[in-house]
């Protein structure tokens, strides 16, 4: 007897997609560091500096050590670079703020990690997240809009099935299954814990009457 994931198998990730998933667990990290920047500048010690930690180091083992090195300087930039147009001239700077991100990363795990942030470091940390935020907002907004699309059409779609299962084999490598799902049960837990679990806060007043 057929089992019922036998009978409805789960859609395949494709290459794409799976950058873009990527992308939003990052996201999801610096809405985090987006909503604590003002607490940080004006209460540092309130801030749960374990749980920014953890932040930090999904940001650096999923989001810069896997998606960034692994797939997006490794497979994706080298092709768009060799191409005509508009995409060929982004991976120069998206390397330069990969390693912009990877700057602000170390520090922030070094001032978060004895478990409380100081006061000296409030107001950096603060500058530090705002930064990384705004740049990564325009970043990966080129990446899904232009980079993406401008690489995908490098290849066929048998080819792209294959780059889907060769992406899927370096995320087992390296964290011995699937690691979309650990990183988004990791930011989940981050969300919880500081109170952003509940989208529905962030939705905004209506806006005044003309």
């Amino acid at each position: 007897m057929n089992t019922r994931a036998e009978s409805n198998p789960e859609p395949e990730v494709t290459a794409t997609e799976d950058l873009m998933r990527e992308h939003g667990v990052i996201r999801r990290a610096l809405l985090v560091y987006s909503q604590l920047a003002e607490k940080i500048r004006n209460s540092p010690g309130s801030v749960d500096a374990a749980s920014l930690h953890k932040t930090a180091q999904l940001f650096r083992t999923f989001g810069e050590d896997y998606h960034e090195r692994m797939l997006e300087e490794q497979h994706i930039f080298p092709v768009v670079q060799k191409m005509k147009g508009e995409a060929a001239k982004y991976p120069a700077v998206l390397i330069a703020q990969h390693q912009r991100g990877r700057e602000i990363t170390d520090y922030t795990l070094a001032v978060t990690g004895s478990g409380k942030i100081g006061a000296q470091h409030a107001e950096p940390l603060s500058r530090a997240f705002e930064g990384l935020v705004r740049m990564y907002q325009n970043h990966a907004a080129r990446e899904d809009t232009i980079v993406f699309p401008a690489w995908k059409t490098n290849f066929s779609n048998k080819q792209l099935d294959e780059l889907s299962d060769q992406f899927e084999d370096i995320e087992h490598k390296m964290f011995g299954k699937d690691g979309f799902e650990d990183a988004e049960k990791t930011i989940s837990g981050v969300e919880a814990n500081f109170g952003f679990s509940d989208i529905s806060q962030f939705t905004p007043p209506p806006p005044p009457k003309p």
